[in-house]
């Protein structure tokens, strides 16, 4: 069982729906987290709405800070991904057991502002590019967390641009 903690500033949106596709796609292989460096406070309803569009449990969601993770209590991360630039340029805390930490930038839904559709296609958007790189994950297998390369190889899946990108990964 490997520990994943999806990092994003507010941990609204996009940290969320990560915490709940990895959960989701990862068939009991992973427990999975989400934190913010300074949490809204709730999760936003359009990403609860688009876990729900694509059949995810939108139970037990909430807005938490990041500290939360990084006294002596937290569980051991395994892995942190941050999801947003904001998130990835902060100091972050003393992360208790050294995990790989890494970037998966992906643009924030919550602030396009529209009508349900328009703001449903934007969460669509992020969350499609997140299975993407989550997918690209999982196909590494867990010695990814073993290897000396492991960090790289993750760090490769943020940076590519697109899904035909994650192909070469």
């Amino acid at each position: 069982m490997r520990n994943v903690l999806f990092v994003c500033t507010a941990n609204s949106a996009r940290s969320v729906l990560g915490e709940g596709l990895l959960r989701h796609m990862g068939e009991g292989r992973f427990e999975t987290y989400s934190a913010g460096s300074t949490p809204r406070g709730s999760v936003n309803p359009d990403a609860l709405a688009c876990l729900a569009r694509h059949g995810l449990p939108t139970d037990g969601f909430r807005s938490k800070s990041w500290e939360e993770f990084a006294g002596q209590n937290a569980p051991q991360m395994d892995l942190i991904v941050t999801v947003c630039d904001s998130a990835a340029g902060e100091a972050c805390p003393v992360w208790p057991g050294h995990p790989l930490v890494v970037h998966w930038g992906i643009p924030d839904p919550a602030s396009v502002e529209g009508d349900d559709a328009v703001r449903g296609e934007a969460f669509d958007l992020a969350y499609r590019r997140l299975k993407q790189r989550i997918q690209a994950m999982l196909v590494l297998g867990d010695a990814v967390f073993t290897t000396g390369d492991g960090k790289q190889k993750l760090a490769a899946i943020g940076a590519a641009a697109d899904a035909q990108d994650l192909k070469h990964v």
